[in-house]
């Protein structure tokens, strides 16, 4: 698939089953991903690997950071988070690495670690594979980075869910060009 059909393309896949992508798709997925703009060279970005037994291990560590920060989190939110990550058969946790520099700002590097998860999702589309990028709540609790083994200069941007497709998709939006774009004259 060339790149103007992945862009215009891609759509979430919310059902994702076996298979996932495999070491060669993988090495061409993570390859699209280490090209995203970076300011100063300065590789703003981690990826977690999430897959077989390990995802229900990720959902009971999901489930205890948010009972942790809300002692009150209903069973039903707890059930929901602890069944999150098998959705898919292989999850990408992407993190920003954020790091000082007085060139490239944290806005910056976030951004830079978006493009990487961004590119995971096109070229993940383009050899023929489905996804969606999740967040939720609890990716902005004070506890995962611990529960992730991050370290405390990282933020999680994006749970990616891949795998093969499941049913049909909702169809794509038509938007009109002239709805966000405009000329700006000074």
């Amino acid at each position: 698939m060339d790149a103007l059909t992945a862009l215009h393309t891609r759509n979430s896949a919310p059902s994702l089953v076996e298979p996932a992508p495999g070491p060669e798709a993988r090495d061409a997925i993570f390859t699209a991903a280490l090209r995203a703009p970076d300011h100063g060279r300065l590789r703003p970005w981690r990826f977690l690997i999430v897959e077989g037994e390990a995802r229900g291990r990720l959902g009971e560590r999901l489930a205890a950071v948010a009972a942790e920060a809300n002692p009150g989190i209903s069973e039903q939110e707890s059930v929901k988070l602890r069944n999150a990550p098998m959705r898919a058969p292989l999850l990408v946790i992407v993190a920003a690495r954020l790091q000082e520099s007085p060139k490239v700002p944290e806005i910056e590097q976030m951004l830079s670690a978006g493009c990487a998860a961004h590119a995971v999702l096109i070229a993940s589309h383009a050899l023929g594979f489905g996804a969606i990028w999740r967040t939720g709540p609890v990716t902005y609790l004070p506890g995962l980075n611990s529960a992730l083994g991050l370290e405390e200069s990282e933020r999680v941007v994006a749970f990616l869910y891949l795998g093969s497709i499941v049913g049909e998709l909702k169809p794509l939006p038509q938007h009109a060009h002239g709805d966000f774009v405009s000329s700006w004259e000074g």
